[in-house]
């Protein structure tokens, strides 16, 4: 009898270089021991589904050939289709939306949506490019990943450097080379084309209702308490709003452009609007500039990293002086933050519970478009709370019960959903 390969990394990565990969991969490590009889099926979470990479041709505008390198990963689709982002950026890596794709998996499971995880990335600066070359590019890779998107595979969603545009230029091609129009082939469209009221603050609502759940859990009272958020886009950018309006003080905000800080707390509203008509918070008025080392130290009550990934590590966390952590961004704390900060008492509401508002909205916008009947933003609010609301608690019960941290917590829901889906289905062939 033939002896079973145990290949833990595809040929394709660079065991040197895992980069997020690396980070989800030691997360399932920590989860597997909790699975139980489900654990024989662990390897599915460590290996895609799909990964295509494809080759975007487009004319710039000065008549020039360009290429540009494009990906469209499919983690797991055990629960439902398909379901993920497409960022534009120039440091994006197959690696990297691979991981992207996973947590997508387990959020849309700890959520207990019905979706899988996927995720797309094309190389390149979006800032560098025209609108009419942006809108060439994306058409020519919605063409090229066509033949594995759609409404029942897999439905990709605004990400970094996307929006209801891109969605909209995404959904048009699609379209027109299935000979019909398909709105729910993409969700985060303008409500003009079927897009869901209440989906562009969905994420940042997301981040502040389990924060706000954090809170209550940890007996800090919203009025009053410190918040320093690093991300002033969409997520950030709402997530801190909505904590300024319940009364909260934002002490400090990083984005691209530097950090601004002032101790007796910042005005969000009018910092929103400095950053749209300057491109970032820098040099905004009555507020200090700081350092990146100084930010990452500053005393607060919650903390909420909504850029990019792996902006807590081993290097700052140990300066962090946060009570709570509410992670905006898709895995923006490594595994050994993770334990320098649990250490120090540092409560983490994960990614993939704290960030799920954006997928759980889309989901909203999916059903709405399959029925072709449209809920107030009211409703869509009220829906999107409850069910943040319920899987914070599910997660926080879950973590009490095995004694572990919030994320191992969402790890153990969303992994054994995930796994529990692929064992009764079965293999086929």
């Amino acid at each position: 009898m033939a002896q079973q390969p145990v290949h833990r990394l595809p040929s394709y990565l660079n065991p040197e270089a895992l980069g997020p990969w690396g980070v989800y991969l030691e997360q399932v490590d920590r989860v597997t021991p909790y699975l139980g009889e489900l654990g024989k099926w662990v390897e599915t979470l460590k290996r895609p589904k799909r990964a295509l990479i494809v080759d975007i041709p487009i004319k710039l505008d000065n008549g020039v050939i360009a290429h540009f390198e494009g990906y469209r990963v499919q983690h797991n689709t055990s629960r439902g289709p398909g379901k993920g982002g497409v960022r534009y950026h120039q440091d994006v890596t197959l690696a990297e939306v691979m991981a992207l794709a996973a947590w997508m998996s387990v959020k849309s499971a700890a959520v207990n949506l019905p979706f899988g995880g996927a995720k797309g990335g094309i190389r390149l600066d979006p800032h560098q490019y025209s609108l009419d070359e942006l809108e060439r590019i994306t058409r020519r890779y919605t063409s090229e990943i066509g033949v594995i998107i759609g409404p029942n595979k897999d439905i990709p969603a605004p990400d970094v450097n996307t929006n209801a545009q891109t969605m909209a230029w995404m959904m048009d091609t699609y379209s027109m080379n299935e000979g019909g129009t398909t709105t729910g082939v993409v969700t985060g469209k303008p409500v003009s084309l079927g897009g869901s009221l209440g989906r562009v603050e969905a994420t940042g609502r997301g981040v502040f209702v389990t924060g706000r759940e954090a809170a209550h859990d940890c007996g800090i009272a919203l009025e009053g308490a410190r918040v320093v958020v690093q991300g002033f886009g969409n997520v950030g950018g709402t997530a801190a709003r909505l904590f300024h309006e319940q009364g909260a003080k934002i002490i400090a905000v990083q984005d691209h452009t530097g950090c601004v800080h002032n101790a007796n707390g910042l005005d969000i509203h009018a910092l929103l609007q400095y950053a749209e008509e300057h491109g970032g918070v820098a040099g905004a008025p009555e507020t200090e500039s700081m350092a990146p080392s100084d930010f990452w130290a500053l005393e607060t009550e919650l903390l909420i990293p909504a850029a990019l990934e792996s902006q807590i590590n081993a290097d700052n966390a140990g300066s962090i002086q946060a009570r709570i952590i509410v992670e905006g961004a898709n895995g923006p704390t490594t595994p050994q933050a993770d334990d320098i900060l649990t250490s120090q008492g540092v409560l983490i509401v994960p990614d993939v519970i704290a960030n799920a508002g954006g997928v759980t909205v889309s989901y909203f916008e999916w059903v709405q478009d399959f029925s072709s009947f449209y809920w107030t933003e009211t409703e869509i609010n009220h829906r999107l709370e409850s069910m943040m609301r319920a899987a914070y608690t599910a997660t926080s019960a879950v973590a009490k019960t095995h004694k572990v941290t919030l994320r191992t917590a969402a790890f153990i829901v969303g992994c054994a959903r995930i796994l529990e889906a692929r064992q009764v289905r079965g293999l086929y062939p």
